[in-house]
């Protein structure tokens, strides 16, 4: 499996993790990059790219230079109230919603858009939470804000281009201390950052300073699957972005591109199952219902023989690894169970599309699933049965007949 592994001893900033990333890229990639970036339709804003050491040790620093000067990242202080922003009248600020639609008109991909914007999204929610307010209240002051979003932007383009199979991060160091910003002064971490890496394991240390900031946060939340130490791994390449400020600890990200040698796995689910002996059958098909109700990839109930030859039922749930909290919840208010077993899951999967089709009974869903050299075309169950019904045909009948079209 190709892993990237983002090393983050001195915690992250958008233009560390692009500059850590930069340096995996061939020189053609890189060149093509440094174009790309360049030529985004943003007046007076371009990406200048420079060597610089920390310690001894060298990297890539990224300058976003806007009208040829270069902004220091200033991201835990976006919303303002009205008040503040009539003191501050000579400064321009952008909506939540015009940051997406900023993001939206560039040119670059689907996914590329996609992820930056799924990134903000987590930022502009952070940010909300901290200040009581809403995303439609969120606003950015304007040069700070096209910094970020080029650091957003150069990320996610970077990742498209590195497409790597898994990214991990290590714990994150977030720094200590205080910070001063339009509110006043903050502590280490600030609010914003605090909330995106909520469940995530950080740690303070000896280093006083902010060095994880809000967006540096939200873009390893939403690439990086896991926060661990290294996995082994065969390196092939190693990246180092450098940051602005002096530390006695170099002030880098480091980012690890290679082989962690396991096999790859569409992706991954978890399996949360109990033994149940004392509910009834109409209790049973309830949970089952409210299962997948609610989210559950699957759900189904096998008989078994528990201890003492009590006949039970073993229950499975199917779900989504963002989705364990709210079906075990669900599974212990519906059930008798104690206790829940959670185990994660490898799993391969077909892709999966629909499309309308005409047929003499009217438009019928088909749905495709392909991949592995396989492909597969069945009409939707819920689109027949309502046919049969109103044209009071068999099931089996009408079944055969759409299948035998596709």
């Amino acid at each position: 499996m190709n892993l990237l592994y983002l090393e983050c001893s001195m915690g992250a900033a958008g233009d560390m993790l692009m500059g850590a990333l930069y340096e995996l890229l061939t020189p053609q990639e890189q060149e093509a990059f440094r174009n790309q970036m360049n030529h985004l339709g943003f007046k007076d804003i371009s990406l200048s790219v420079s060597r610089r050491q920390k310690c001894g040790i060298f990297g890539t620093h990224m300058k976003v230079l806007i009208q040829g000067k270069e902004e220091e990242e200033h991201m835990h202080s976006h919303h303002h109230s009205h008040e503040e922003e009539s003191h501050n009248h000579s400064h321009h600020h952008c909506s939540y919603k015009d940051m997406l639609q900023m993001i939206s008109q560039l040119p670059l991909s689907d996914t590329v858009k996609s992820n930056a914007q799924a990134v903000y999204q987590r930022i502009g929610n952070a940010e909300a939470k901290a200040h009581e307010s809403t995303l439609e209240q969120i606003h950015f002051h304007e040069v700070g804000s096209l910094d970020a979003l080029m650091d957003v932007v150069g990320c996610c383009l970077l990742i498209e281009i590195l497409n790597p199979d898994r990214i991990l991060a290590s714990p994150v160091h977030v720094g200590s201390g205080a910070i001063r910003c339009a509110h006043g002064i903050l502590p280490v971490p600030a609010p914003a950052t605090a909330e995106i890496l909520s469940g995530v394991p950080i740690y303070g240390g000896q280093i006083s300073g902010e060095l994880c900031t809000p967006t540096g946060a939200a873009l390893l939340r939403h690439f990086a699957s896991d926060f661990l130490p290294m996995p082994p791994m065969t390196v092939s390449k190693t990246g180092y972005g450098i940051g602005t400020r002096d530390f006695p600890q170099a002030n880098c990200v480091r980012a690890f591109l290679g082989d962690s040698g396991e096999s790859l796995a569409d992706d991954e689910i978890l399996s949360l199952s109990c033994n149940l002996d004392d509910m009834t059958g109409e209790a049973l098909g309830f949970a089952l219902e409210e299962l997948m109700h609610h989210g559950a990839l699957d759900a189904y109930i096998i008989p078994i023989l528990m201890k003492k030859g009590r006949p039970g039922h073993l229950l499975t749930c199917l779900c989504s690894p963002d989705k364990e909290r709210s079906m075990c919840d669900l599974i212990f208010f519906h059930t008798t169970t104690r206790g829940i077993r959670i185990q994660e899951i490898k799993r391969r999967k077909l892709s999966a599309s629909f499309k309308q089709q005409e047929s003499p009974y009217g438009p019928v869903t088909i749905k495709q699933n392909e991949g592995y050299g396989v492909c597969r075309r069945k009409p939707e169950y819920e689109d027949l049965a309502k046919i049969a019904r109103n044209q009071d045909i068999s099931f089996l009948d009408l079944s055969q007949e759409i299948s035998s079209s596709l």
